[in-house]
């Protein structure tokens, strides 16, 4: 819309939808594969499955809290007209809140990672 506005031709203002298509389809793909290749070998051993439920719900929730603390943050900041170093960098997380959602999806296949490892080679319960 902000480019149609500036006078980009309406056919040419079709890619952009295309791409995110694109895009949308690599890391849905990207992240259905992680997920099929996480559960299938969660799917095991019923211990295993335990284990891998509370580490992918504690790193949900971990993000989830991650997320909703920079908004609430950057919200507060913004509503108040808060200065400082610290409002600063909030603000700065939160305009680069979508690259966070890159090491999100690192945290988890590094968490899913950790997981099988400390199975494979800790106590067992």
């Amino acid at each position: 819309a902000g480019e149609a506005a500036r006078g980009l031709a309406p056919i040419n203002t079709l890619v952009f939808p295309a791409l995110f298509t694109a895009g949308m389809a690599l890391v849905d793909t990207a992240d259905s594969a992680l997920m099929v290749r996480a559960y299938g070998t969660a799917f095991t051993d019923p211990l295993r499955r335990l284990w891998y439920n509370l580490t992918i719900t504690a790193a949900s929730v971990a993000a989830a809290l991650f997320v909703g603390l920079i908004e609430a943050l950057g919200l507060i900041g913004d509503k108040l007209a808060l200065d400082g170093a610290f409002w600063r960098a909030v603000a700065a997380l939160n305009d680069g809140l979508g690259a966070a959602g890159f090491a999100m999806v690192a945290i988890f296949a590094l968490t899913w990672g950790v997981s099988a490892l400390v199975f494979r080679r800790g106590p067992r319960l």
